[in-house]
């Protein structure tokens, strides 16, 4: 599990509302709204360069200070509003926590190690479950949860929800008998396969260990 790091963004309060606020984009200025933990929605109005290369590092669980003219709010991203065709940031909702209470949210899965199995070759590892719904204060709240895959030597192999050990602070949400990661078998190219079916998908097909003993 990542651990948090300080972030801080600069911003000021926005008077700008409505259809006008497309004329501070223009200037090069990203408007945003921080609302939540008992307080009246405030908009704010951030850099937009400096914002957007910050938010390009963060997660849903990444805590940031918002320095708004001096005060300071705690917040964590809620949503990121895009344009379309160019992917470039129009808006920011920021929500504003309390360090001593609770939060839940969606933490990113991401599988670390190599798995023994993968020698066979043929063989192909399937990430099933890709995040995770957990609660915790959010200081403890990690940026992304790693699962070591290198227990992983035969293709009867998985791990579930039930195999990770987060800690005494965190509480999963996320069913015990959610399927984190299985084994699959690459299957092999049959000879003489239709042209419009050899140019399709560039995936290998994935056939689970169950489906193949079926088939022996």
């Amino acid at each position: 599990m990542t651990t948090h790091q300080e972030i801080i963004i600069k911003a000021e309060k926005r008077q700008v509302t409505g259809k006008k606020v497309k004329a501070l984009r223009r200037q090069g200025i990203l408007p945003g709204v921080i609302y939540g933990h008992k307080t009246e929605p405030l908009a704010i109005q951030m850099d937009a360069h400096s914002t957007g290369l910050i938010m390009g590092k963060l997660t849903g669980t990444s805590i940031v200070t918002l320095d708004v003219d001096g005060e300071k709010h705690t917040a964590i991203v809620r949503d990121r509003q895009r344009d379309v065709i160019y992917e470039e940031l129009l808006h920011v909702d920021f929500l504003e926590i309390s360090l001593k209470e609770l939060l839940r949210a969606t933490v990113a899965i991401e599988l670390v190690g190599e798995a023994p199995v993968s020698k066979l070759g043929d063989v192909i590892i399937n990430h099933v479950l890709t995040d995770l719904d957990i609660e915790a204060l959010p200081m403890d709240l990690p940026e992304r949860i790693e699962v070591d895959i290198s227990g992983i030597e035969t293709v009867e192999d998985t791990i579930t929800v039930a195999d990770l050990n987060l800690g005494e602070k965190i509480t999963i949400h996320t069913p015990e008998d959610e399927v984190i990661v299985t084994v699959g078998f690459v299957a092999a190219e049959v000879e003489g396969e239709e042209d419009e079916m050899a140019e399709g998908s560039a995936e290998p097909e994935v056939i689970s260990a169950r489906e193949a003993e079926d088939e022996e």
